[in-house]
């Protein structure tokens, strides 16, 4: 059974000067938090640093330190860059219908849209006969329903309205924000507000004031911005008389 190696407490004791030996190499990979210290032999440790370049996630800097017999000065060894348990290790693969997020569609990318997209429901029936179809059935009434002209093939199934009312709510044209807070009236009681089309339109609408920040995006009835076709046009709270000395007009004699 091998010796256990005695940690010297010089060694150990060394943080700042093994930190000052990283942050001199380190240069743009900047030097995290102290780690911790493992002995090598007697009288020799290497100090771990965790690296914060974004581009090196996992690697640590170790430091080797020393001490000679019977010196009481503890002097660098060396500094490296190291990868530790996992870093070199590739990340769990996720397929690109899972990667992408909201927001993510931009000129050009085609976003395909899955048979059984719960979000969605058979445009002819209404009802949810898409999510316990088979795959090859469900094609063949998507085909008929094409080509009968029956309408949408597919259109927002109860699920899908609820999970975009959520989103819609959460987002900047919700209730929960600023403007809101701020506005003398809600889009609700607005002449600009244009109420949706279905069940939604009893929640949102889009703005359509050109001078409002949500001119053209949806908004729901009870946000507000201080763009309201309510808001009265300022007035002075008295008429002012008109002035006793005329200080505005030019006599024409003056310049004869």
């Amino acid at each position: 059974m091998a010796a256990t190696i005695e940690l010297d407490a010089a060694c150990a004791g060394a943080v700042e000067l093994a930190r000052a030996a990283a942050v001199r190499r380190a240069g743009v990979f900047e030097v995290g938090d102290h780690i911790g210290v493992s002995a090598d032999d007697t009288r020799v440790a290497t100090h771990s640093f965790s690296c914060k370049h974004p581009g090196y996630p996992g690697w640590r800097w170790a430091v080797t330190v020393v001490r000679a017999s019977r010196a009481r000065v503890v002097t660098i060894s060396e500094v490296n860059l190291v990868p530790a348990e996992g870093a070199l290790l590739a990340q769990p693969w996720v397929p690109w219908s899972e990667r992408i997020s909201a927001g993510d569609i931009s000129p050009g990318v085609m976003l395909p849209t899955p048979s059984d997209d719960v979000r969605l429901e058979p445009g002819f029936t209404g009802g949810e006969d898409a999510v316990n179809a088979e795959p090859a059935e469900w094609a063949q009434f998507r085909a008929v329903v094409a080509e009968l002209g029956l309408g949408r093939e597919r259109v927002l199934s109860p699920l899908g309205h609820d999970l975009a009312a959520e989103r819609w709510l959460a987002g900047d044209g919700g209730p929960d924000n600023a403007m809101t807070q701020q506005a003398p009236a809600l889009c609700d009681t607005c002449g600009y507000f244009l109420s949706l089309r279905g069940s939604l339109g009893r929640v949102f609408g889009a703005c359509a004031n050109e001078f409002s920040p949500s001119d053209g995006r949806l908004v729901s009835r009870d946000h507000g911005c201080g763009g309201h076709s309510d808001v009265p046009e300022p007035r002075a709270a008295v008429d002012l008389t008109l002035p006793v000395w005329d200080t505005i007009s030019v006599d024409e004699w003056l310049f004869d």
